[in-house]
């Protein structure tokens, strides 16, 4: 039989066995290549079910810091790190030597999936990785992507690697996907309580992932195939990319109509049935929804299909911080100011309430915009004390203006672009003299509506 293909031997000659009996006795190493927003939930999670982890990055910094017990992700404490690191039996530890993979039963690849200039997948990090573990990778291991891609990557980058040493997948090694499903912030839902979709390339593979992510997560859903788990996270955010799309060309009618898309929002969701509620902003920000359906668009040029939905979607929100910019200009102009040389606070720049995450956020984008304009831009964030432009403008860098009385009368305008829950927005609309927002954080605010304009 030829390398890399995906006919099963009998349970007995393969390493499935062994495995999983290491899964269940809890002596299975787990080895998580990536340390973000992804990667380390996951090793707190393996962690606090008594599984050795060993952690992966590239960012010395990262390493050092979680070595020392300390976290860099503001919505994950500190307390959780530390008791990882310094637990007395099995401690976490972080680090940047990928020739370690080998030591890991199991390994969880948790890798950034951007898009390059062209809109089209930039898979380097993924390739990288799986170069990484194709040298060290030993009988017996399981290797998961939970990265964002098109469906095909897993065969097509990481199969097709780990098959060239000669060991046969779903006999020697295993190979499955498990898309991420993370959401930052969320008090309602935990890395152990969101189900996991779990895909493999035989149905070896799929039992060996299943085995391990039923260790650690209330429910597993199996899927029949790598292809078929890739493309359900592309669903996901498809869905939510789409709907916000929609939501945000309704807010654009309903200011030319004189009528505000929340309140017609909220009336339209106490339908109890057949109406999910989304709702506009400035534009959509993320590792998720503003990169994810691309990827399919990209892979379904391949099958000469044009996903005209999600190519409009993508058209719609990203104009969005240029209709928001417009909104700020015009309000300006109706109170006799003109934008160039106007101060303007930017509120938030985190992509979304109460975290501290900038990528792909609308602020980074609403902020260049409006220096291009002319005006004089300044933010605060609670969350976020450094704003960098990150890859998109790395050119910026701006620290966090203190909210104080004087600051907030001092400027011409705040504009709301991130709607965090402790920010009094009554203070802020009590002070300014004009205010912007873009995410109903002013609902509540009763007394100076004449200062509040939609966007």
């Amino acid at each position: 039989m030829k390398p890399g293909t995906t006919a099963e031997q009998p349970a007995a000659a393969t390493a499935l066995s062994p495995f999983l009996d290491r899964i269940t006795a809890r002596q299975a190493r787990i080895g998580i290549v990536g340390l973000g927003y992804v990667g380390l939930p996951l090793v707190l999670r393996f962690a606090e079910e008594g599984f050795e982890v060993l952690g992966f990055d590239v960012d010395p910094r990262k390493v050092e810091a979680l070595n020392a017990g300390r976290s860099y992700i503001h919505h994950i404490k500190g307390e959780a790190v530390s008791a990882a690191r310094f637990r007395p039996a099995k401690p976490f530890a972080a680090t940047a030597d990928f020739d370690r993979l080998s030591e890991a039963d199991a390994i969880i690849v948790c890798v950034p999936t951007p898009l390059d200039d062209h809109r089209e997948p930039d898979l380097r990090y993924i390739d990288q990785t799986a170069e990484s573990i194709a040298r060290v990778l030993r009988p017996g291991q399981l290797v998961v992507l939970e990265s964002t891609t098109y469906p095909g990557t897993t065969d097509e980058r990481l199969l097709t690697r780990f098959s060239a040493g000669g060991m046969q997948v779903g006999r020697d090694f295993f190979l499955a996907f498990s898309p991420e499903r993370e959401d930052p912030g969320n008090p309602k839902f935990s890395t152990r309580t969101i189900p996991k979709v779990v895909g493999g390339t035989t149905p070896a593979c799929r039992e060996a992932a299943v085995a391990l992510y039923q260790s650690v997560i209330d429910k597993v859903v199996p899927v029949s195939s790598t292809r078929a788990a890739e493309l359900t996270k592309l669903l996901e955010n498809i869905y939510r990319s789409v709907n916000i799309a929609l939501v945000n060309e309704l807010k654009v009618l309903c200011d030319r109509m004189g009528l505000d898309v929340w309140e017609v929002i909220d009336a339209a969701k106490t339908k109890p049935f057949g109406f999910t509620p989304f709702y506009p902003g400035p534009g959509l920000g993320g590792h998720c929804i503003p990169i994810d359906p691309f990827y399919l668009t990209w892979k379904a040029r391949e099958y000469d299909f044009a996903t005209r939905f999600i190519e409009l979607a993508g058209e719609i929100n990203a104009g969005m911080p240029e209709y928001v910019v417009r909104r700020v200009v015009d309000a300006l102009s109706d109170r006799g100011k003109g934008i160039r040389g106007a101060a303007v606070l930017v509120l938030g720049v985190a992509y979304k309430k109460d975290v501290d995450d900038q990528r792909e956020s609308p602020s980074l984008k609403l902020i260049e915009l409006l220096k291009g304009r002319g005006a004089e831009v300044s933010y605060h964030d609670p969350y976020v004390p450094v704003c960098r432009g990150h890859r998109h403008y790395p050119d910026m860098e701006l620290r966090s203006a203190p909210l104080t009385d004087e600051f907030l009368r001092s400027v011409d305008c705040v504009l709301i672009a991130t709607d965090h829950s402790n920010v009094d927005y009554g203070r802020v609309v009590a002070l300014a003299p004009l205010v912007v927002d873009t995410r109903n954080a002013t609902k509540g605010v009763h007394a100076g509506r004449d200062k509040i304009v939609k966007a």
